[in-house]
């Protein structure tokens, strides 16, 4: 680590656990190597960085189903070199429109539950990879699709994450969702690691799209992908899923046995939005996020707060700079907390939030010497020029669950492509029969109470949603795509990559693999909705003095071990040496970049 700001693009020198990936045409990075190799295999199609983005996410459907599930979501940002736009593709659920908070009310609920089929929305990763592929892609359905098709059909050998999330839900899969079992548990048995394992339905179900396409294909490549798009949402395979989760009962976390509230009219009213992203310049980088139906903007809020400080004279990972970069992460998540929600149901004060004014009185609320064990939103309006007195109350709290992957691509062109796929995991929802896959259950992150919260619930609203990838700018250039999972600590440990690497001047690689630490002080997003005030979680490579220091100023520290926090992957330009960069953290096993 060079401990060393640099003032031009992103230098990238050595490397610690792995070496920096370098290459003249393309470079990829996302959460299993087989995936990666997926979006390699495009560009000697004649793809591009999105064809080489989507095929990826096509493929880690597959080979991460317990991380991320074809019945998921998607967000994305695109930079396209030839029109010179970013966008964000507006990959987020619906809620269906049964789904009311009087009618979890009726039925004793508080909490949407976190599985079985009430927290389900209209599955929105096929729409977002669909819509970038036609919009930004060269190459048709067909050829993404086909390592994923290869992956399901002929299988891939089963990895440790893998297993374990089967085991941990094998007695589940038993004796209360069969379909489940007949795909996870072969001859009634966990697969050992090394096995090949199968889903043909899914591969089915991919080739069904394909079909879809052919057919249309001699009105053009966008008839073509809008066809197979259909088939998904307003032909037989909505049908399907519609009628398993109208027609079957699961029980869930509040014990309830039900159906489901999704209808063949929230599918074929479902369509993915393409926006313009948010954005906040931070020493020279401009930063683009999702818009307020994600949890995006607060990177950027952490980032005007902590414009105000001279992080490189701190000593990196000292007491005082996690210190001073929690503290800042209280304030921008107590106001996710109080604001975020999704701006066609909420009237979200995005601009005064933004403004670097909020920031430097916010700023003023950072004590060097004490952590906060409050939970302070903040008021934007004025920053705004709107007169508005704001609920400041105390915020209360609410754990998740983690399960989410990256997808990262550039090409020689500069074109970008940066996705957080998520949801449809198949530990919380049974297998549709004949189509391999499950639905998600993002809708759990709605509030019921206060009905008038901005991520309250609300028919075909989009909750607010955790999954938030990033990319980055410089001097009006394509710099740099990243994102890990995480849950509620995506824009912590993403944050800390990204100040690593401007702030401390550290290759991509080094800005990945430094020691990491999260805050749990706010609420998470996820059932069953608690949080931990003052609570602080750091790797065990974190200096024991520096730790001890920490909990003298009031944090409430926890150690993990020290590789287990941060599975970032991103992908950079080097200007100045006309090569793209990518990086991977060594925390997980499958997280892995290529390049050529």
């Amino acid at each position: 680590m060079s401990g060393q700001s640099v003032s031009h693009g992103f230098e990238l020198e050595g490397s610690a656990t792995r070496p920096v990936i370098r290459g003249r045409h393309l470079v990829v990075a996302c959460g299993h190597y087989l995936a990666a190799l997926a979006g390699m295999r495009m560009r000697d199609r004649g793809g591009n960085a999105i064809d080489a983005g989507v095929a990826m996410a096509f493929a880690q459907a597959v080979l991460e189903f317990q991380s991320y599930g074809f019945g998921g979501e998607c967000p994305i940002l695109i930079y396209a070199a030839a029109t010179r736009e970013v966008v964000a593709i507006n990959g987020n659920t619906r809620a269906p429109a049964a789904a009311t908070i009087e009618w979890f009310r009726d039925h004793g609920m508080t909490l949407i539950p976190g599985d079985g089929f009430l927290p389900a929305g209209v599955p929105a990763a096929p729409d977002a990879l669909i819509t970038a592929l036609d919009r930004y892609g060269r190459l048709a359905l067909k050829d993404v699709l086909a390592p994923a098709i290869e992956l399901a059909a002929h299988g891939f050998p089963v990895y440790e994450g893998m297993r374990d999330r089967i085991a941990a839900t094998a007695d589940r899969f038993r004796s209360e969702w069969p379909t489940s079992a007949a795909l996870f548990l072969p001859a009634d048995r966990v697969p050992d690691v090394g096995d090949t394992w199968r889903d043909p339905d899914l591969a089915r179900t991919f080739e069904r799209l394909v079909e879809a396409e052919d057919n249309a294909r001699h009105n053009g490549r966008s008839a073509g992908l809008r066809a197979a798009r259909d088939r998904f949402y307003k032909g037989d395979i909505a049908r399907e899923i519609v009628a398993f989760q109208r027609d079957t009962k699961v029980r869930d976390a509040n014990g309830m046995e039900s159906s489901g509230l999704l209808t063949a009219e929230d599918f074929a009213a479902f369509e993915t939005r393409v926006e313009a992203p948010v954005t906040l310049n931070y020493r020279g980088y401009d930063v683009y996020k999702c818009g307020p139906w994600s949890q995006g903007p607060v990177f950027l809020q952490q980032l005007a707060l902590l414009e105000g400080f001279d992080l490189a004279a701190l000593r990196h990972n000292s007491a005082d700079h996690i210190h001073l970069v929690i503290e800042a992460t209280k304030l921008a998540f107590a106001d996710r907390e109080r604001y975020y929600g999704d701006p066609q149901y909420a009237d979200v004060p995005l601009r005064g939030l933004l403004s670097k004014a909020y920031a430097a009185e916010r700023r003023g609320l950072i004590d060097m010497q004490r952590a906060s064990l409050e939970l302070r939103p903040g008021n934007p309006y004025p920053y705004e020029g709107r007169e508005r007195e704001p609920d400041l109350s105390p915020l209360r709290g609410r754990a998740g669950d983690a399960g989410t992957t990256g997808t990262r691509a550039i090409d020689e062109e500069g074109t970008m492509f940066s996705a957080t796929p998520s949801g449809g995991w198949f530990y919380a929802s049974p297998i549709i029969p004949g189509l391999g896959f499950c639905l998600g259950t993002r809708c759990q992150i709605f509030w019921l109470d206060p009905p008038d919260h901005p991520n309250a619930l609300r028919p075909r609203k989009q909750p607010r949603t955790t999954l938030t990838p990033s990319l980055v700018m410089k001097d009006g250039r394509p710099g740099m795509v990243f994102g890990t999972p995480g849950v509620d600590n995506q824009d912590q440990w993403t944050l800390q990559f990204f100040l690593n690497a401007v702030d401390f001047g550290m290759d991509l690689q080094d800005a990945i693999d430094a020691p990491a630490f999260h805050s749990v002080h706010f609420p998470s997003s996820f059932y069953p909705k608690e949080a931990s005030p003052g609570a602080l979680v750091v790797e065990a490579r974190i200096p024991p003095e520096v730790r001890e220091e920490l909990q003298q100023r009031g944090h409430v520290v926890s150690v993990v071990p020290g590789w287990s926090l941060n599975f970032t992957t991103a992908v950079a330009i080097n200007p100045q040496r006309g090569v793209i960069e990518g990086a991977a953290s060594s925390r997980g096993e499958r997280n892995y970049a290529l390049g050529w």
